[in-house]
C-alpha cells in the first residue's frame, strides 16, 4: 500500500462536501471522492498544485496531477466553465510539466466565473479514488487557506 497522500487545498476559500456541489457528476462521486472549496472573492485568485507530481492533463478551466505512485487528483474550477473556452484563465504550466505541491498553475477570478451566470465552487476529487481511502482533513463550512492540506488519500 502506499503511503498516505496529504492534497493541499488548490484555492483559499470555504470548504463545501461533494454531495453540496451542484453538478451531478461530482456530487454523486462519479469520478472519485474528494471535497469542494467555494472561492474567496472577489479578486484574482491564484490557484496552486495540490500535491507534488506531473500534470497530466491541462485545461484552462481544469487539470490532472499524477503523483508518483499513479494516483490522480482532479481540479475543477467552477462549474460548467468548459463553456468560456479559457477566457478568463492563464495557465503557468503545460501538460507534461512536473509541479512541486503549492506551484501556480493556473490564475482566474471566481467573481468573473460568477457574475457570468456560473458557479466558481472548484471540487478537488480523488480520480477513481475509494471513498473508504480518502478523508477531509477540514469539516464543510471552514474556511481553507490556499495551499492547505484539504484531504488525506490512503
Amino acid at each position: 500500500m502506499p503511503p498516505s497522500l496529504i492534497v493541499l487545498a488548490p484555492v483559499a476559500g470555504t470548504v463545501l462536501a461533494m454531495t453540496d456541489v451542484a453538478d451531478p457528476v461530482f456530487a454523486g462521486a462519479i469520478v472519485g471522492p474528494g471535497l469542494a472549496v467555494d472561492p474567496d472573492r472577489p479578486g484574482e485568485s491564484t490557484v496552486v498544485s495540490p500535491a507534488a507530481g506531473t500534470i497530466i492533463k491541462l485545461h484552462p478551466h481544469a487539470f490532472v496531477l499524477q503523483v508518483a505512485d499513479g494516483r490522480a487528483v482532479l481540479v475543477h474550477l467552477g462549474l460548467d466553465t468548459v463553456q468560456l473556452a479559457g477566457a478568463g484563465f492563464t495557465l503557468h504550466v503545460s501538460e507534461g510539466d512536473e509541479v512541486a505541491a503549492g506551484d501556480q498553475v493556473v490564475s482566474w477570478d471566481p467573481d468573473a466565473v460568477e457574475a457570468g451566470g456560473r458557479s466558481p465552487v472548484c471540487p478537488v476529487v480523488a480520480l477513481e479514488g475509494v471513498a473508504a481511502s480518502v478523508r477531509g482533513l477540514v469539516r464543510p463550512g471552514a474556511r481553507i487557506d490556499v495551499g492547505a492540506p484539504l484531504l488525506e488519500w490512503d
